[in-house]
Order: C-alpha cells, then sequence, then structure tokens
C-alpha cells in the first residue's frame, strides 16, 4: 500500500467512528431526555424506562430533531406540565453533551 491509500483508510476509519459515535451519542441522548421527561411526568421505575425507550423510538419517524422534540412537547402539554420550548432544546443540547461524554468515558 502506498502512503496516499494508508491516509485514505485513516479518514475512511475517522467517518465510520464519528458517524458510530454521533449515533450512539442521540440514541443515549434521547434515551436521557426521556428520562427527564418521565420526571416530570410522574413516571418512575419500569414506567419512565418504557417512556424513555418510546422517546427514542420516535426519533426514527424522521431526521432531525423535531420528532424527538414534539414527542416529548406534546407528552408535557397533554399531562399539562408546563415546560417551554426554550428549556426542552437546551435541555436536549445539554444532555446530549453528556451522553457524548458518557459514552467515550465507557459508561
Amino acid at each position: 500500500m502506498t502512503t496516499f491509500d494508508d491516509r485514505e483508510n485513516a479518514y475512511e476509519n475517522k467517518f465510520a467512528r464519528d458517524e458510530e459515535l454521533k449515533f450512539k451519542s442521540m440514541a443515549r441522548r434521547n434515551r436521557l431526555l426521556g428520562q427527564w421527561a418521565a420526571d416530570k411526568l410522574g413516571k418512575s421505575g419500569e414506567e419512565a424506562e418504557a417512556y424513555a425507550r418510546e422517546v427514542v423510538r420516535a426519533d426514527f419517524d424522521e431526521p432531525g430533531d423535531e420528532d424527538v422534540f414534539r414527542k416529548v412537547k406534546g407528552d408535557l402539554d397533554a399531562a399539562g406540565i408546563a415546560v417551554s420550548e426554550d428549556e426542552i432544546r437546551q435541555t436536549m443540547r445539554r444532555l446530549l453533551v453528556e451522553a457524548a461524554e458518557q459514552i467515550e468515558a465507557g459508561r
């Protein structure tokens, strides 16, 4: 192999690792968001875990974060719990950072 081939393989491997980290971070963020919302909804134990799984599944409805946002916002609104759009979006950003840190730390 040439140096160019080695370099190309290194870039491809890095891209694959970055994409895997991104996917895992988003899924973990959605689970953490589901747990956060479950707490606000008064759910605990298995009921909270089941709700967190629902939030993770909501992410497969369409590309991007809006499907997850709508799920959580809609459920909180339906329960009469006043949480602003801004608070949910800030929580999503904070939990994404937390999720990536957890994954990189091997947790």
